[in-house]
């Protein structure tokens, strides 16, 4: 019983370490397209990210500069995406695609010509990635029956990005929420005439939305290559970008449910790295490729029609021309 109350706080554990990067992803995505701004470039934003901070962190042996590296770099994106979407008031989705085809292939390009390793970059060093934290008294209390191990592997344990993904939830619900800045998000996305014609810019407050999503996919590609793993490999994001996209459709672009979305994918993907290997009673050794699909299968299900209706804000991805 002991084992089994710890295996299920392990892939607890696990499953808010592989949610991570989903959940910024989700929330990044929500501030652009509550504004009316589609963002599928969450992918190439959180790949390119990725590549800044191993980039940064492999010449510097520092964290927190690879951290600043991935936010400009994902800033940088939404700029070109804003840019493309507001200013030129071209295709949204065509620009977000166009991201991530351009981030593909430039990451493997400057890998090869930076660090000459196929586009990967060099191992870390402890000192230029995010480790696990320990929290106070985490080994005097781990010893304690039931709370102890809750405290010391499930809290605890954790680096300081999965903290940050967690805290933004709540904050992005109380922005989108409760604040003025939010509620012109939202009017924003529903209505710009109405906000333009309050006197408010339709233009900045998109920009200001797709710098935020910037920032938060840039935590999340900083978190795939120096918080999670130890260097930038080819293609990294593996999708996550898209599946961020989907639990936020899933979510109804709503902070909570898009969280519990993230977690729900996060879960799934714990449980299949756990069952690599596994022979599962009366069924044998699940294949290893079956348990990959596993969170990408969902994905495809759940919104094929099981969520109920996911109505968009109404204003997405319709470019805003101003009336004279």
């Amino acid at each position: 019983m002991e084992d089994a109350y710890l295996v299920a706080l392990l892939t607890l554990s696990a499953t808010i370490r592989v949610s991570t990067p989903l959940i910024l992803g989700a929330m990044a995505g929500l501030f652009s397209e509550r504004s009316g701004i589609v963002d599928v470039g969450l992918e190439g934003k959180m790949l390119a990210a990725a590549f800044a901070a191993a980039a940064a962190s492999a010449v510097t042996h520092v964290a927190v500069i690879g951290l600043a590296a991935g936010i400009a770099t994902s800033v940088m994106m939404a700029l070109i995406h804003g840019y493309a979407s507001i200013t030129q008031r071209g295709n949204q989705v065509v620009s977000g695609v166009a991201i991530n085809i351009l981030v593909a292939g430039l990451t493997v390009v400057l890998g090869i010509a930076w660090f000459h390793q196929g586009g990967e970059t060099p191992p870390l060093p402890p000192e230029g990635r995010f480790m696990p934290i320990a929290l106070p008294f985490q080994d005097t209390v781990a010893a304690v029956p039931v709370l102890g191990p809750i405290y010391a592997r499930l809290i605890g344990g954790h680096n300081l990005l999965v903290y940050v993904a967690l805290a933004t939830v709540p904050l992005t619900h109380w922005i989108v929420n409760a604040t003025r800045f939010g509620l012109r998000l939202r009017a924003v996305g529903e209505n710009p005439q109405a906000v333009d014609t309050a006197g408010i810019s339709v233009a900045w407050l998109r920009y200001r939305a797709v710098i935020l999503c910037g920032v938060l996919t840039g935590v999340a590609g900083t978190y795939l290559s120096i918080a999670q793993n130890a260097n930038f490999i080819r293609n990294m994001s593996a999708g996550q970008g898209f599946i961020a996209l989907a639990a936020l459709i899933f979510g109804k672009w709503r902070a909570w449910p898009a969280f519990g979305a993230c977690l729900l994918f996060g879960f799934l993907d714990a449980v299949a790295i756990r069952l690599q290997g596994v022979s599962v009673p009366g069924i044998g050794e699940v294949p290893v490729q079956f348990i990959q699909a596993l969170p990408y299968a969902l994905t495809v299900i759940l919104l094929a029609g099981f969520i109920g209706k996911a109505v968009a804000p109404r204003a997405s991805g319709i470019p805003y021309v101003k009336e004279h």
